[in-house]
């Protein structure tokens, strides 16, 4: 069974796992190697992670060094985290997509001794800055091909394949394993567990600071809060172990669970690898919820005939079969009847894609729209919204399993209070905890403050910065806006993205950018309109829908011009502006729009590695593309 006590570490958790759980020859870990899913039993992944702390205890690394892993996700990130955590070494994971520069000031500013690395291109990005990092003592490539790259000229640090480390594993003496559990005992929650660094959509990263207890509790009132995961499930993981969701919600949820880890191999090969897993829980994003949503809905209505007609009458049931039972009433014979014929003709078909076993999925890291939480749900699909940062280890809320409300993001977590904070006056206009929750409770919105155990330690050397985030009453200012509805925490918006048009109105982007989104032509849509008379917006295609209306090559997202001038296309696009503002008040709809050939990107700079659009870059560097939408005459309604 899963056990917390007031001594509970992040490496703690697996090993109770071991004792009380599983047995240690079963599997854990599940990855592809050479076209086969390998299995990986606990045993094998603690003996790996002594091996680990033996090598580095061997080379003086000591409690609250910092330990550096640039790796895509993989047993070998779990080896070398468990390994390092029991050491009271402190995790310091990099995005992998970050440049050279990013990556370079953060193995800086944290002081990394030593880093996993997870292929040649990484490689290859740490040897070319490694000469600039004075404290990096080591550099552990995990991949065979290491030994073809050549090293620069004067290289100081010291290259070790990780698979020697491994290779230790079973010839560790007994009194090294003795020295590994002693120190791994005298690991404290309240010592520091990882340094993850925020994405820097407002300026330089800043090293969120965690806590073993941090991660802990967290993962602790998450399993209270949702208690139908059990130590039976597997989770197929795909989102970025660097990120605090996928950190949290997958990886310590399994450890201190027992549940199964299977590792996707990539963002393309996902879906091969649902129908080959078989996963029963899956944490996720809403970008891949609405590429489901719609693929499903091209898939269903495509053909037109009976089988459109088939397939919106199973969504209407759908609809009917969820508001009904949501409600907590019988469905009915009829009803009843109904749902069966279209999970057997429809639902069936679509979450047979998905492997077929899923319970639930959590979604996380954004807003989810309205409508594509309602489409799983008709399914018989749960979609269990999450909220918080990566200051909030991360989770502050999340939707029971339940009780949903599609368009909040749940019920605020045992232990902690949830705060709606005037923007302008700072007064607190309402404070709501776990206990304190109603199904018909529901307040102004303003800015979402939090208090209590999953608050961060602070941003690492950066005191004046921690003091601008947590207030004198331990308050740590979110900088989202939101309310609470229905007595679930409804997210509105970013602080920093609203919009003040020239008329004094503040308007919100996220909620009129999915309102847009529904639109199967719009991959993505960027609103613009701060101190202007209207709103304008950088519209991102559909680029398979494109395709195959316009039979377009695929050159012609290889042309150098950024934005699209082919009126037929921008007609095409703009019948859905139109027909979407519909739902809008005038002064939040879309006046203009261009459009982007190709989507903005993380290596342009335009979005961090959590997919969050840099508002201020993109103004900038689109800036006469947006004042010439303003100096047009020709409106989009």
């Amino acid at each position: 069974m899963v056990s917390f006590n007031e001594s509970s570490t992040v490496p703690s958790l697996l090993r109770n796992v071991v004792e009380n759980i599983h047995k240690p020859e079963e599997t854990f870990l599940i990855d592809k190697k050479n076209s086969e899913w390998e299995e990986i039993s606990f045993r094998t992944t603690l003996d790996n992670a002594d091996a680990v702390s033996a090598f580095f205890l061997d080379k003086g690394v000591i409690k609250g060094d910092r330990m550096g892993l640039m790796i895509e996700n993989s047993p070998e990130y779990v080896y070398y985290d468990q390994g390092i955590q029991q050491i009271g070494a402190v995790n310091v994971s990099i995005y992998p997509t970050l440049s050279e520069h990013e990556v370079e000031y953060i193995i800086n500013d944290s002081g990394i001794k030593a880093i996993l690395v997870g292929n040649t291109f990484l490689y290859k990005k740490i040897l070319k800055i490694a000469a600039n990092c004075r404290q990096l003592l080591y550099i552990v490539p995990a991949f065979e091909e290491y030994t073809k790259v050549a090293l620069p000229e004067g290289l100081r640090q010291e290259v070790i394949a990780f698979a020697d480390i491994l290779a230790t594993a079973s010839t560790l003496a007994p009194s090294v394993k003795d020295q590994i559990s002693a120190i791994r005992n005298s690991v404290k929650p309240s010592d520091l567990s990882s340094l993850i660094y925020t994405s820097g959509t407002t300026g330089t990263p800043k090293g969120t600071m965690l806590s073993h207890y941090n991660f802990v509790e967290n993962v602790k009132v998450c399993l209270e809060q949702i208690p139908v995961i059990d130590e039976t499930e597997t989770f197929l993981s795909f989102l970025p172990l660097s990120h605090v969701f996928e950190r949290t919600a997958t990886y310590h949820v399994c450890c201190a669970q027992g549940c199964k880890i299977a590792f996707a191999q990539s963002l393309e090969l996902l879906a091969k690898n649902m129908g080959e897993i078989r996963p029963t829980v899956m944490n996720c994003v809403p970008r891949l919820l609405e590429r489901i949503h719609d693929k499903a809905i091209k898939s269903g209505t495509a053909d037109g005939g009976l089988k459109a007609k088939i397939f919106l009458w199973a969504l209407e049931v759908g609809s009917e079969y969820r508001s009904v039972t949501a409600s907590g009433k019988n469905a009915g014979l009829i009803l009843s009847a109904r749902k069966a014929l279209a999970e057997k003709l429809v639902f069936s078909k679509i979450k047979e894609k998905t492997g077929g076993r899923l319970k639930f999925m959590i979604s996380g890291g954004a807003a989810l729209p309205r409508n594509v939480g309602e489409f799983f749900g008709n399914l018989g699909i749960k979609i269990l919204e999450g909220f918080g940062l990566t200051e909030t280890s991360p989770v502050m809320a999340v939707t029971e399993y339940h009780r949903q409300v599609y368009g909040t993001v749940g019920r605020v977590i045992p232990g902690i209070e949830v705060g709606i904070q005037d923007v302008e006056t700072k007064e607190i206009i309402s404070i709501q905890t776990h206990d304190t929750f109603r199904e018909d409770f529901e307040c102004a919105e303003g800015e979402i403050i939090v208090r209590g155990h999953c608050v961060m330690q602070g941003y690492f050397n950066k005191p004046a910065e921690t003091a601008q985030a947590i207030d004198k009453d331990n308050w740590f200012h979110t900088g989202d806006i939101g309310r609470f509805y229905r007595g679930n925490l409804q997210i509105t918006d970013r602080l920093k993205n609203m919009i003040v048009n020239a008329y004094g109105k503040n308007v919100y982007p996220t909620p009129v950018e999915n309102v847009y989104l529904k639109s199967l032509k719009i991959d993505q849509l960027f609103l613009i309109g701060d101190k202007r008379e209207y709103l304008t917006a950088i519209v991102i295609p559909n680029k398979e829908n494109l395709q195959e209306t316009f039979k377009l090559p695929e050159s012609f997202f290889q042309q150098p011009e950024v934005f699209i001038t082919e009126k037929e296309i921008i007609d095409w696009i703009g019948q859905d502006i139109r027909k979407y503002s519909a739902e809008l008040a005038k002064f939040e709809r879309i006046k203009n729009f261009k459009v982007k050939r190709n989507p903005f990107s993380m290596e342009e700079g335009e979005i961090t590695p959590t997919l969050k659009a840099k508002r201020k870059v993109i103004e900038s560097k689109y800036a006469p593309v947006i004042n010439e939408m303003y100096a047009e005459s020709v409106e989009a309604d």
